[in-house]
């Protein structure tokens, strides 16, 4: 079968539908992400650590060139780094469209700040990871250049083989921790955290001589390691990746760059950080769908795929694409499924000027179809659908969904499997 739909819509991420899991076989860790990415700027990811009194460099937000110039001399710093505050990475190699190259510069002169600032803010970056267009910028961050004598790798995660947290730690900081594992994985420490205990005097200093820390910076790395499993409890996050964890030639122990992602199940009482998430940067359609726990990632064909379960949304991209078709989108409806959710999924179809055909695939299992087939019909009804919709519904109910649509009197083409679904499909679009 065709992947070249399932590989496009994992290149996008699959940010909204279940977990991804990346297994390090020589780390023998599980990554967790949560259901969505809750998206922070570099600053508010430091701002937090800060809060937490995790060490960073001393920073400021300026969202205008004259606030950016006058941070740079706030500072009073021998050397300026300043960086444009968008969520894609790759900042650095970027282009603006006001002519300037990179969003991330170094300087050490307080009025250049604010010349570059000024080339920054109100234009957009392009770097390989944002649209083709690129993505505006609205803030910018100046902050403390440090030089860095040595780079470590830290992170606290989530492992479900060890029921809870973990520490994995490599001296080789600075280049994925993948590379590192597969080529020295004799390179790669990892400590298994008492969730009870938290971590311990001994493990914090056995971690940080594992990093390559010696004499007192030791000590002041077993107590940053410390610090950031007391950030990972207080945000209820379920990674906090750390390259570098760095040390200076001053003598320090500093955190230079931070991936912090969060549970979204907690968010009932972490509303202070998940008030931060920038929504700006997110494809509106996918910002709609979210209220209503739709999963949504747009594609460029023209059959939409409306159906319940990740695994079962790659198939149907899939086996349309096998077909000759393309879909135009990735919507997965999930488990409590009620009514207005579906007419709100059919909302955001028929609002994509490129859709020319609908294509509903649902297995209940814990859905329930005659739910889903009511939902199909008054969506329809009230939004009076102009383009073709194949259906085909399995599991719980299906009978009395079926009758549901056969009743209706609506243009509705049932499919028997999703072989046939797909070929249904892609013959509407070509009549």
């Amino acid at each position: 079968m065709a992947a070249s739909m399932a590989s496009q819509a994992a290149a996008r991420g699959l940010r909204t539908a279940t977990s991804k899991h990346i297994l390090l076989d020589k780390v023998k860790c599980t990554w967790s992400s949560p259901r969505r990415w809750l998206n922070l700027q570099e600053y508010q990811s430091k701002k937090l650590m800060q809060e937490s009194g995790v060490a960073v460099q001393r920073f400021y937000v300026a969202d205008t060139a004259s606030e950016a110039l006058e941070a740079a001399k706030r500072l009073n710093a021998k050397e300026i780094v300043l960086k444009a505050q968008i969520l894609a990475g790759g900042r650095g190699k970027g282009m603006f469209d006001s002519g300037l190259k990179g969003g991330v510069h170094l300087t050490k002169d307080p009025a250049v700040v604010g010349e570059l600032a000024n080339k920054m803010l109100g234009f957009n970056l392009t770097t390989k990871q944002t649209p083709k267009d690129g993505v505006k910028v609205k803030t910018v961050m100046v902050a403390e250049a440090l030089d860095i004598t040595r780079e470590t790798y830290f992170a606290i995660l989530m492992d479900r083989s060890c029921n809870g947290p973990v520490m994995v730690g490599s001296p080789q900081g600075g280049m994925d921790i993948e590379e590192v594992a597969a080529s020295t994985p004799e390179l790669i420490f990892k400590e298994v955290i008492d969730i009870f205990e938290g971590v311990r005097d001994d493990q914090a200093l056995r971690m940080a001589a594992n990093l390559g820390f010696k004499g007192p910076l030791q000590r002041q790395a077993a107590d940053q390691i410390k610090r950031l499993y007391d950030l990972f409890l207080k945000v209820d996050a379920t990674q906090v990746e750390v390259n570098p964890l760095g040390e200076t030639p001053e003598g320090q122990v500093v955190c230079f760059d931070a991936k912090i992602n969060f549970d979204d199940n907690a968010e009932f009482r972490q509303k202070a950080v998940f008030a931060m998430d920038d929504m700006t940067e997110s494809d509106p359609t996918e910002t709609e769908a979210a209220k209503w726990d739709l999963k949504y990632i747009g594609l460029d064909g023209n059959i939409a795929c409306f159906v319940n379960g990740a695994g079962l949304a790659m198939a149907t991209c899939d086996i349309i694409d096998l077909h000759g078709g393309k879909p135009a989108n990735f919507l997965d409806l999930g488990g409590g499924v009620k009514e207005r959710q579906v007419y709100e999924a059919f909302k955001l179809l028929t609002a994509d000027p490129k859709v020319e055909a609908i294509l509903v695939n649902i297995f209940g299992g814990i859905v329930n179809c005659a739910i889903i087939a009511n939902g199909i019909t008054k969506a329809c009804r009230e939004l009076e659908l102009k383009v073709p919709l194949v259906v085909r519904l399995e599991g719980t109910n299906v009978h009395e969904a079926k009758r549901i649509l056969s009743e209706s009197g609506l243009p509705i083409t049932a499919a028997e499997d999703l072989d046939d679904a797909a070929k249904k499909a892609v013959a509407a679009i070509k009549k």
